[in-house]
């Protein structure tokens, strides 16, 4: 293997999408969690956002621009964003039971439905996730 080759070009594979500013390749964003506008947001669609109400073991479809992996062998934590990385503490526990890429008005999105395992009250100090690892 021509280790020179490899080190020219590796610096791409790392990486985030948003980084990459190219219109070639395989723009894939790796989600540790999924983040949601809030309920019932002004020109979203309903799967955009999160549900009226949080009801631990309700199964609930989300939807996401974007071609987005996202960890399905586990619980994640559910968040509402803002935009622009602008993250709320974890709502809830959720396990993703499915996720698929489609092309929509000629973006791809990442359509799926998850779980939800437990709801969280977000004044408490508690801490329900650290890293990758539920606590």
């Amino acid at each position: 293997m021509n280790l020179c080759r490899f080190r020219l070009f590796s610096p791409l594979l790392f990486l985030p999408a948003r980084a990459r500013l190219s219109k070639m390749g395989i723009q894939v964003e790796y989600n540790p969690d999924l983040a949601l506008r809030k309920y019932d947001a002004e020109g979203r669609l309903g799967a955009e956002c999160l549900p009226r109400r949080l009801v631990p073991g309700e199964k609930q479809i989300f939807l996401k621009r974007g071609q987005r992996n996202y960890w399905l062998l586990g619980e994640i934590p559910l968040l509402e964003t803002e935009g622009d990385s602008r993250l709320s503490r974890p709502l809830a526990s959720i396990t993703i039971l499915e996720a698929r890429h489609h092309i929509m008005n000629g973006e791809v999105w990442t359509e799926g439905v998850y779980q939800i395992n437990e709801v969280y009250d977000i004044e408490s100090p508690e801490v329900h996730f650290d890293g990758f690892q539920k606590r």
